[in-house]
């Protein structure tokens, strides 16, 4: 290996880092405000990709139909709620329901069947694509995680992977068994001495620092992120003062797909996206959480970097054992939090 080399595979890792980053602050912040493990943020990567790579192609991206049949189901669950409560209907709290859950999607499928969406700019299909994609966070959650939000954190993992499962198959019947790519955001090339430094992967790098500092600002900044990390550092707390903790998840979950989804967004012009493609591309995000301890947002981006980095350098000198070096980074990482960390006997309190 020369310098050139080794420069190459600095870029593919800090370009696949920068992905792994995304994913794996996705997952401590949803882990943070409600103690979930969400197995099924890869999904959320490959409907991205997929559906941009349906619109692109002139079909019908049919995570569009998912999204009004999340809808229909989110608004019969506010409806029988409300009758449960044995209280009048609250009508005006229904309308609002009804705008979010049925109005929306109704409007994105009716978009997405009747115009001619693949001849839109770039950008265009892009959002159209994460229309589709980033509301299903929410619904998810309201559908499978809300009724169950203070249950313990082993049972929420056990729904974690049967909605894993349940949006795998769902994209075998939406997209189909063949792979997908989509228009590169920029062919440009740069050279640098030796080195090609692709417009692509510039791209990649760069939206994700700026979305990794939009991040930052918004919960330093803002009233609703102040409310998200109080809702982390103490759910309990932030109920006696009065941030709702439901709300919470929500947000939480929303962020979380769209992370997720623009991932998908920014890969797919890079490698062929497969339905279930994205587990292993969230497995990656999570061993980066989990060398922060599901808990700090620097060091997991820091080690969703190193994961990267690892796997670009690994496919070089052992291909075919790239993927088991870089899930063996786990084991270091627990063994080193298991002998730092103060173990509590729960029979001795």
């Amino acid at each position: 290996m020369d310098f050139s080399i080794a420069a190459i595979l600095a870029q593919d890792g800090i370009t696949s880092g920068a992905i792994y980053a995304l994913l794996a602050l996705a997952l401590v912040l949803v882990f943070s405000v409600t103690r979930i493990i969400f197995i099924p943020q890869g999904e959320f990567v490959a409907f991205g990709a997929l559906s941009l790579a349906a619109i692109q192609s002139g079909k019908f991206p049919h995570s569009a139909s998912l999204l009004l049949a999340f809808g229909l189901l989110c608004m019969g669950k506010e409806v029988i709620t409300q009758l449960r409560s044995k209280q009048p209907l609250n009508v005006k709290s229904l309308a609002l329901s009804a705008g979010k859950l049925l109005l929306f999607p109704l409007a994105v499928w009716i978009l997405a069947r009747n115009v001619a969406v693949q001849e839109w700019s770039l950008f265009a299909q892009v959002l159209l694509a994460l229309a589709i994609v980033v509301p299903m966070g929410p619904m998810i959650y309201r559908l499978a995680y809300q009724p169950l939000a203070e249950a313990s954190t082993l049972v929420l993992l056990i729904v974690s992977v049967g909605v894993h499962f349940a949006l795998t198959g769902m994209g075998l019947v939406m997209f189909g068994a063949e792979g997908s790519r989509t228009t590169a955001f920029s062919d440009a090339r740069f050279e640098l001495g030796a080195m090609q430094i692709s417009g692509q992967s510039l791209v990649v790098i760069a939206v994700s620092a700026l979305l990794i500092a939009a991040l930052y600002f918004y919960f330093e900044r803002s009233l609703s992120g102040k409310a998200l990390r109080a809702t982390a550092v103490n759910r309990l707390g932030a109920q006696l003062v009065g941030i709702g903790t439901i709300q919470a998840g929500r947000l939480a979950f929303t962020l979380a797909a769209a992370m997720g989804a623009l991932c998908g967004v920014l890969i797919a012009p890079m490698t062929t996206v497969y339905y279930d493609g994205g587990f292993l591309i969230g497995l990656k995000g999570f061993v980066g959480a989990i060398v922060g301890g599901l808990v700090s947002y620097p060091v997991a981006a820091a080690g969703a970097l190193l994961v990267g980095l690892l796997e670009s350098y690994s496919s070089y000198w052992a291909s075919a054992y790239k993927e088991v070096i870089v899930f063996t980074l786990i084991i270091p990482v627990l063994l080193w939090r298991s002998l730092s960390s103060k173990h509590n006997d729960e029979d001795e309190e």
